[in-house]
């Protein structure tokens, strides 16, 4: 049985830093892609950003881009969000999801598991 698991959310004030890391088991973690999206309340999932397997090559939205970095630790089974000068905006309901397709992907679709998600809530 394959589980996602977020972890790290919570509440900041805007311009602090935040980390979250996302727990894989079940299956061989290096064998995935791995991405994070975003949901805020009365809006559709976003993507935030996506690393391959390798975790060599990663890739950005636009509205996190310089802001965010994605890594991860095969070795561990867990990727990571490092998220800074946080604004309001970013206030959302954050998700890991794991692919098997190789690459980045941008579409929720290509993403097989996912976790429960975490909130992160920034006041101004």
């Amino acid at each position: 049985q394959v589980h996602v698991v977020e972890s790290g959310g919570g509440l900041v004030q805007a311009g602090d830093s935040l980390r979250l890391s996302c727990e894989m088991s079940g299956r061989t973690f290096g064998t995935y892609a791995m991405a994070w999206f975003r949901q805020a309340p009365g809006k559709e999932r976003e993507f935030v950003g996506a690393i391959t397997r390798s975790g060599i090559t990663t890739y950005y939205a636009d509205s996190t881009k310089g802001r965010f970095t994605i890594s991860r630790d095969n070795a561990k089974n867990t990727g990571y969000l490092q998220m800074s000068s946080l604004n309001p905006e970013d206030t959302a309901v954050y998700y890991c999801a794991a692919s098997s397709l190789p690459g980045t992907n941008r579409h929720p679709s290509a993403y097989t598991y996912w976790g429960q998600g975490t909130q992160v809530t920034v006041s101004s």
